[in-house]
């Protein structure tokens, strides 16, 4: 059986992107197992390129991934900068490209016209259609904890100040720390404690939403936890808008009544201060929850909503949350890919790379012809 070539590329260009695909752990036990795992240096990098030295990966200038032959497997986290060269090789990434988001045309072209393949992450899904790794439950966890301190901003800063750039934890407890202090001074000047909507509670995104609260000290009654049964007869919800901070964690696959609009917003039972749309559907057409168009940043966290009377509103919607706990995150999330990657050396035998390459064929089906 051939051995197989793997090399992860740096995530170039996207602001405050600490997280790996592989770490230094799952790293050497691909060596073990007799892969070739190449490394491009990075100094954004939450794991240090030494950590990937000491376990017998060999490191390579960043972005030479395009000069690499063509039997190395690419694997990547975010999708690649927009560029037009086409790609020749294997890559296994996030490429946020197979629901018609804003762009997705020109992304996905480039792997046809290439000789290439994507293997996108979010896909990767066993026998049963259960995603066999993601990063959700830390992208709801630092989504709730962002969304908490934006509150209590918003309560203790005049309108002319946003709340402001954050940057990486080293660990949960560390960000916990914060958000408390945070909560204690927005609860000194509302006299209350926040209560908080979490839609898509059940799943892995919902469950760090609601286990951030929780530890972060807001009282169990005030975290609303809803899913498809709460959901089921279709919004807006009025609970939404009369509750303090709207958390979105589902996972959207096809058009659903609004959940939140602005004709729902304008009322006088609004208390809804901040949204955080951690699934940041931004630019899908059946996003749920039209109130705002753009991508936020770490370095800018939050985008106004324009809004009658009191309070103002923030939507947060960072694609890549997870980087807030960057180190914690990879971890979890390179342990559970990491079945699936000792698994490449017959990769097309392998029924979980197997159905991701059928849905790759079947999304390039769909291309314009004026893309290929």
């Amino acid at each position: 059986m051939m051995l197989r070539r793997l090399l992860m590329r740096s995530s170039v260009g996207k602001a405050l992107e600490h997280r790996s695909a592989l770490t230094p752990t799952t790293a050497k036990v691909l060596i073990d197992a007799g892969y070739t795992v190449n490394v491009e240096r990075s100094s954004e990098r939450i794991f240090d390129d030494v950590e990937f030295e000491r376990v017998g990966a060999t490191l390579v200038p960043e972005n030479t991934w395009r000069e690499a032959p063509t039997d190395h497997i690419i694997i990547g986290l975010k999708e690649l900068p927009v560029e037009e060269f086409p790609l020749k090789h294997v890559h296994i990434q996030f490429a946020h490209c197979y629901k018609n988001q804003g762009g997705w045309e020109k992304v996905l072209a480039r792997f046809p016209r290439g000789g290439g393949t994507l293997l996108d992450l979010e896909f990767l899904t066993d026998d049963k259609g259960r995603r066999v790794a993601a990063f959700g439950y830390h992208a709801g966890f630092a989504g709730a904890a962002l969304a908490l301190e934006t509150w209590a901003w918003q309560l203790t800063h005049p309108a002319s100040e946003p709340f402001p750039g954050v940057s990486s934890y080293p660990n949960e407890d560390a960000l916990i720390v914060d958000v408390k202090k945070s909560i204690a001074l927005g609860k000194e000047k509302s006299g209350q404690d926040p209560r908080v909507l979490v839609i898509g509670a059940l799943g892995r995104c919902g469950s760090g939403a609601v286990d951030l609260c929780l530890r972060a000290g807001v009282p169990t009654e005030n975290v609303l936890k809803w899913d498809l049964a709460e959901t089921a007869k279709g919004g807006p919800f009025p609970e939404i808008v009369e509750s303090d901070i709207f958390i979105n964690c589902i996972y959207l696959m096809s058009k659903i009544p609004n959940f939140v609009d602005f004709k729902s917003l304008d009322t006088p039972n609004r208390k809804l201060s901040v949204v955080c749309d951690v699934s940041a559907d931004t630019t899908n057409p059946n996003n749920p929850i039209p109130i705002y168009t753009v991508a936020t940043t770490f370095n800018e966290p939050t985008v106004p909503v324009e809004v009658k009377g009191e309070p103002r509103l923030s939507v947060i919607s960072i694609d890549h949350l997870p980087s807030l706990l960057p180190r914690e995150a990879s971890e979890a999330f390179s342990k559970d890919l990491l079945p699936s990657l000792l698994q490449l050396k017959d990769w097309r035998n392998v029924p979980v790379w197997a159905r991701a390459e059928k849905l790759f064929q079947e999304k390039v089906a769909t291309l314009p012809e004026s893309e290929l």
